[in-house]
């Protein structure tokens, strides 16, 4: 296979060639939203042009509209593994799709049931369960961390798991320190106790291959804008547990929980995306051996190849990022550090300086043309368990496949003067 060329797919992104004083900028915040490839702004555009329809109608754009949402619902289908597209919702983002499908989910329950949250989740998949609990009279556990590399603590979460737990809800990946969760154990140890399960995949979506099915995850969301599309949430969810709930929708709504019109300009630039993924699979990846290739749509294997690919670059690249930031005096890493302990992280790396503080340390990056966040990005159960709500929170590095070498010796340069100097 050929090496993976970074270079080549930022020429696909035209925000990538923005330039600051001169210098190329160092987009470090694709935790918050990546940036999008040039097919993706034509798909939204071209969605406009020529096929701008409400759904429904018996009239050229409206068939070509609803086609284009149908491929795309399969596309989605592909992308996360699942058995057919009538099992994806797409909605505004993912904290919507979670508000809307946790009133369904919360009509099933009552006294006496109980919800499992964690302190590493981002508060979309806590506050949610959380104000469901307390209008049913449900009660909430959640589940704490290992403090010294802030993963999740598996022992204190079978402590919790009992025949009245009826919900888990747990993060594929922290959007806050990286950590990747053992999600297929964790929906293992609920279906043991009769509970359902749902995933927050937002933060693990850009940088790995998702397997529903392989999961056995009774509902897994994630966003397209963190994965180089458009802002629209799919959610994905068994069509038996979709079939057995209640739905809040209007009468004539033409599915029980993509309700309203759709935002059909972002379903064709999600498209899009799934495209441009697809062809990394072709062009850098192993398609004939991508997992469950012998079973799965050419697309599925070709997407589960391009991010496999990422899978591997990425890896490199994040391992580049710690090593250094170790090396530096003053700064202290959130999260899994160990070289050998790779495949438990994500690229997203959070961090503290001593003696600056989070929004300073960002501000100083910012005029050096390297773009990164800070605060708690809402993993706020999170920052408050690390004690670092009091002073701003940490600073977050988080590098996807279109980063390069140079951008992170670029950043570690920044690093190592603002810790001298301050």
């Amino acid at each position: 296979m050929p090496a993976f060329d970074v270079d080549a797919l930022r020429a696909e992104f035209p925000a990538l060639a923005r330039q600051q004083d001169g210098r190329t900028v160092a987009f470090l915040d694709g935790p918050g939203g990546t940036q999008v490839p040039q097919r993706v702004i034509d798909a939204v555009n071209g969605y406009f042009t020529n096929s701008n329809a409400n759904s429904g109608g018996a009239f050229t754009t409206s068939e070509l509209s609803d086609s284009m949402s149908e491929e795309a619902h399969a596309a989605m289908a592909d992308f996360l593994g699942a058995a057919s597209p009538e099992e994806i919702k797409f909605g505004y983002n993912m904290s919507t799709l979670t508000l809307h499908i946790g009133r369904s989910i919360g009509a099933t329950l009552g006294p006496g049931d109980e919800i499992i949250v964690t302190t590493l989740d981002h508060e979309a998949n806590v506050s949610t369960w959380r104000a469901m609990a307390q209008d049913r009279g449900v009660t909430v556990h959640t589940v704490d961390i290992r403090e010294d590399d802030v993963t999740l603590d598996l022992e204190d979460l079978e402590s919790k798991l009992t025949p009245r737990t009826k919900l888990v809800a747990v993060g594929y990946a922290s959007n806050a320190v990286g950590t990747i969760n053992p999600v297929k154990e964790i929906v293992a140890r609920a279906h043991e106790v009769g509970a359902l399960t749902y995933v927050d995949a937002v933060a693990f979506a850009p940088h790995g291959p998702i397997d529903v099915r392989a999961l056995d995850t009774d509902f897994l969301v994630c966003s397209a804008y963190k994965w180089f599309g458009p802002h629209l949430g799919a959610l994905y969810g068994k069509a038996a547990v979709l079939d057995s709930l209640p739905a809040f929708k209007v009468r004539p709504a033409h599915d029980r929980f993509e309700t309203g019109t759709p935002a059909f300009e972002s379903i064709a630039g999600t498209l899009a995306a799934t495209d441009y993924l697809r062809d990394i699979g072709r062009s850098y990846g192993d398609v004939a051996g991508a997992p469950g290739a012998a079973e799965a749509s050419e697309r599925r294997r070709e997407l589960v190849a391009g991010m496999s690919a990422i899978v591997d670059y990425e890896r490199e690249l994040v391992g580049r990022l710690i090593e250094g930031l170790r090396a530096i005096p003053g700064v202290t890493i959130h999260g899994i550090t160990d070289p050998g302990r790779g495949a438990e992280r994500v690229p997203t790396v959070s961090l503290s300086i001593e003696g600056v503080g989070p929004r300073a340390a960002a501000e100083t990056l910012g005029r050096q043309g390297i773009y990164v966040w800070d605060g708690d990005f809402y993993a706020t159960g999170l920052i408050e368990r690390l004690g670092k709500a009091e002073v701003g929170g940490v600073l977050r590095v988080g590098l996807v496949h279109y980063n390069t070498a140079g951008e992170v010796d670029r950043t570690l340069e920044a690093l190592e003067g603002m810790a001298a100097a301050r």
